[in-house]
């Protein structure tokens, strides 16, 4: 992707997608979902010669937010580095990410904590790394505040848990809606185009045009 550098850091048993969204120039960097292993995750930065300006989050999942609180202290221990800002996702997701150590303990994991975010996102607003701008959708339904990251000009998204390869995201949760799932995709993420390609929230990556023809939870409702 043109200017775009994107690499991946598998965190927690979950095996989660890590996203590190950089501009190729600056080497300014958007970490996307820091689940946990904080210090894996800035092992990878350093490795990169990248620099973590932000931290964007698409829902508020243990496995997605539990390593914000570890990754922030890392990150705004650096010397003369401005403090690192935890953007997302919905507010709609605030009483997940204040739940998280329940979450963990439910699952019997160490180590995760609650994450606050500096600021929560709406659709129809921006975030930015370097000069690449991704516009943001609220993809609801395996969480009511889930948030995707869409970057049209390198026709590139990050999804989180709502889209998979071959799959689509859970809704056996209390607040999980599978209607409101699927009309995200339908409304939101097909309507990106065929050549879209996204990373998700875990597993291989994909396109939009891969999923249209094959995800057979999707297929023969909405081509």
């Amino acid at each position: 992707m043109p200017g775009l550098k994107i690499g991946v850091v598998p965190v927690t048993p979950f095996q989660q997608n890590c996203t590190l969204i950089s501009d190729a120039d600056s080497g300014q960097t958007a970490v996307v979902d820091p689940g946990g292993d904080a210090e894996r995750i800035m092992a990878a930065l350093t490795a990169g010669g990248l620099d973590a300006v932000a931290i964007w989050l698409t829902h508020g999942h243990l496995d997605h937010a539990g390593g914000v609180a570890d990754l922030v202290s890392l990150l705004n221990a650096r010397p003369d580095h401005a403090r690192v800002e935890v953007i997302g996702p919905d507010a709609r997701d605030a009483f997940l990410l204040g739940d998280i150590e329940n979450q963990a303990a439910a699952y019997g994991l160490k180590g995760l904590r609650n994450a606050v975010a500096d600021r929560f996102l709406n659709e129809g607003e921006t975030v930015a790394v370097g000069p690449h701008v991704f516009d943001v959708l609220h993809c609801p339904g395996h969480t009511p505040g889930h948030i995707v990251f869409v970057n049209a000009a390198a026709r590139f998204a990050q999804v989180g848990d709502v889209l998979f390869r071959g799959s689509v995201g859970r809704t056996d949760f209390p607040y999980g809606d599978h209607q409101a799932l699927i009309e995200s995709i339908r409304t939101k993420l097909l309507p990106l185009g065929d050549d879209m390609r996204f990373i998700c929230g875990h597993g291989p990556n994909s396109t939009i045009g891969a999923e249209r023809s094959g995800n057979p939870f999707i297929q023969q409702t909405y081509r």
